[in-house]
């Protein structure tokens, strides 16, 4: 394959139960739905994670291929269960989630060549696995490659901020939801804690998405605030990856260039909520393809 953005996480099952029908099972977990993302947008992308020979692994791995997603080597482990994440949708479509998983990653060595690498969710907060990621963060800290985090915290399996603090400080852009500031820090606004990220590290851009209000960027350069753009909302499962996903395509596209001004910043914003809104708009965590997006999509 071409030179691939790594991503590092969970994959697993999502087992969606919407109000009224049938329960479905589907491929999903944050950072698998950001490679998937990727492949989709043109960037070549390769999986780190773990998952079980059995039917729900099968499922995965079978998702993957279809999206062009390179699965790293010793990814499915022999007499391994496969995790699965039970999503209760509420008649707005929006989702809460039941986990049922384990992370055990071993220990694993960046390519030589890559573009860049993601973390994120589960897999940087539950050990033993967690540790691992954190090596594989200290592997691209020498490299000139984009690095990139999403905690995507979920409040069952709530990470303590020091512990995201950690992450964000090797990390070139971090994501967050303002649902996961309000459950890591509750006493401080949005702003104050985008502001505090940027001043702790290697950081030079925080995005904090806000569902149907939109998002909201952060740089050193200025800041910007996009609204959502106006969809009928079918379900909201993977949208903050597709977001993720996007926002990594376009820096790619531009080579992350190092000043991000307050314009560059709101068409950013723009090109990553475009492709949130395609989500949303069909069922499970279905991201676009370059195509499925605006003509002139992430140029600026």
């Amino acid at each position: 394959m071409a030179v691939p953005f790594v991503v590092v996480g969970e994959a697993l099952v999502d087992v969606v139960v919407p109000p009224e029908g049938e329960t479905t099972h589907a491929p999903g977990g944050s950072p698998m739905n950001v490679a998937v993302g990727l492949s989709r947008l043109g960037v070549p992308a390769l999986l780190v994670t773990e998952l079980g020979d059995d039917p729900h692994g099968e499922l995965v791995v079978e998702h993957l291929r279809s999206s062009d997603v390179e699965l790293a080597p010793g990814s499915v482990r022999s007499g391994h269960r496969t995790s699965t994440a039970t999503a209760r949708l509420s008649a707005d479509g929006a989702a809460s989630y039941e986990f049922d998983l384990t992370w055990e990653l071993a220990s694993a060595t960046l390519p030589e060549a890559l573009t860049g690498l993601h973390v994120g969710s589960l897999g940087t907060a539950l050990a033993p696995g967690r540790d691992a990621v954190l090596a594989l963060l200290d592997q691209a800290a020498g490299r000139d490659v984009l690095v990139t985090y999403d905690p995507n915290v979920r409040s069952g399996l709530l990470p303590s901020w020091h512990d995201v603090a950690r992450v964000a400080a090797d990390v070139d852009v971090v994501k967050m939801s303002d649902e996961d500031i309000a459950l890591l820090r509750p006493e401080e606004s949005v702003q104050a804690v985008a502001r505090e990220v940027l001043d702790n590290g290697r950081t030079r851009l925080v995005v904090v998405t806000r569902g149907g209000a939109g998002a909201l960027g952060f740089s050193a350069q200025g800041s910007a605030e996009v609204v959502a753009p106006r969809t009928d909302v079918v379900d909201t499962v993977g949208a903050g990856d597709s977001f993720m996903a996007a926002l990594i395509a376009v820096l790619l596209d531009w080579g992350t260039p190092p000043e991000l001004s307050s314009t560059r910043l709101r068409t950013l914003l723009e090109a990553a909520a475009h492709a949130a809104a395609v989500t949303v708009s069909r069922r499970g965590a279905n991201p676009p393809t370059r195509a499925e997006l605006p003509a002139g999509w992430g140029e600026g």
